[in-house]
């Protein structure tokens, strides 16, 4: 397909989120039961950008940065293992990725971590890992973009179902911005436990079973599959053979998506009401819709509680600026990655803002 063919479908389908976007039913005043427990991690350096944080089955914290700003050019290592107490358990994977962004921790305990960005003939690609960090499977082809069956084009999230087969939402935003607008392969794509291909579903667009960035993964305890589809605005749900089932709209602009044993549903909203600095084709507004964590059920999908997006220090404010990047709005931090242990207690990951967060139900 042509470039300017893309553009113009792609272009079509954000004014037609736009013009949608005004009657948005976000849910911006449930309680907040939960507090924030300040420095929580105990990290021998300063964790870079991510967006993508787990726990395992003994409450352990996994998480990934991108070193810096990517972990193309650096030696720093970007998969942490932190104890509830924010003490550093593990940390490792230097060289080993580019552009670190989902992370999915199995029963195993095993890591899978999507890579989106590419390089020297390595990248995106998705990767399980051991606990101690040896490779165990790779899939895609390492330094190739694609269409194909055996290519990802920016891989954003990976998410095991209880019966072992590998999903994979295939379509991070990617181009330049200014270019014409591009998801990558806007799709899912389905693998058994061993990582032979099952099949894709999904292509871009905003209809029902469309998608545009998947950007996070969960299932309930149905093995329903919630697709955090965040230029959207909005959740999809399918079912594991690629069936869709519903879309939800009240948990905002989501960026990730936790659900727990009890179909309790975590989702973080980041980018509701972007600074005009970070607007683009790739950041249609979500007006209505404020920053925070919406908690709710999966069974039902009503929103119970919302924690508003903690402002950041100034401190913070002042080296975003120095590093030229975009403000954060109103200078709330930018939570993306979510996930909760089995008390119920909340970690987050923030990109721009580079920090890490707990919250506790009190």
């Amino acid at each position: 397909m042509k470039i300017r063919t893309v553009a113009v479908i792609v272009t079509t389908v954000i004014a037609t989120l736009a013009a949608g976007a005004q009657t948005v039913p976000c849910v911006n005043d449930a309680p907040n039961p939960y507090a924030m427990v300040n420095d929580w991690a105990q990290l021998p350096r300063p964790i870079g950008e991510g967006n993508s944080i787990s726990v395992d089955t003994k409450d352990n914290v996994w998480v990934v940065d991108r070193c810096d700003a990517s972990c193309a050019t650096s030696k720093l290592a970007p998969i942490w293992k932190l104890s509830p107490n924010g003490k550093v358990l593990k940390n490792f994977g230097s060289g080993s990725f580019l552009g670190p962004h989902g992370l999915w921790v199995d029963k195993a305990g095993n890591l899978w971590v999507a890579d989106r960005e590419i390089k020297d003939g390595r990248g995106m690609t998705v990767t399980k890992l051991s606990p101690d960090g040896k490779v165990l499977l790779v899939l895609g082809t390492p330094g190739e973009r694609g269409k194909g069956l055996d290519h990802f084009d920016s891989p954003s999230a990976v998410a095991i179902a209880p019966n072992g087969a590998i999903f994979v939402a295939d379509g991070h935003r990617t181009g330049a911005e200014g270019q014409p607008q591009a998801f990558g392969n806007a799709r899912m794509m389905k693998f058994d436990k061993n990582g032979k291909f099952i099949k894709t579903f999904g292509h871009l667009g905003s209809g029902p079973g469309e998608i545009m960035q998947p950007h996070g993964l969960a299932f309930d305890s149905q093995g329903r599959l919630f697709i955090a589809d965040r230029s959207n605005n909005r959740i999809d749900i399918f079912d594991q053979d690629g069936n869709f089932l519903e879309v939800w709209t009240q948990f905002g602009r989501p960026s990730a998506i936790w659900i727990d044993k009890n179909d309790t549903l975590y989702t973080t909203d980041s980018q509701s009401e972007e600074s005009p600095a970070k607007l683009s084709m790739y950041y249609p507004p979500n007006p209505g819709c404020k920053h925070g964590i919406r908690i709710g059920s999966a069974k039902t999908g009503k929103i119970q509680y919302f924690i508003p997006h903690p402002k950041v220090a100034p401190a913070i404010v002042e080296a975003i600026a120095q590093r030229h990047e975009p403000p954060l709005p109103g200078d709330w931090s930018d939570i993306e990655g979510i996930a909760v242990d089995s008390h119920g207690t909340i970690y987050a990951e923030a990109v721009t803002a580079r920090k890490l967060y707990k919250f506790v139900k009190h």
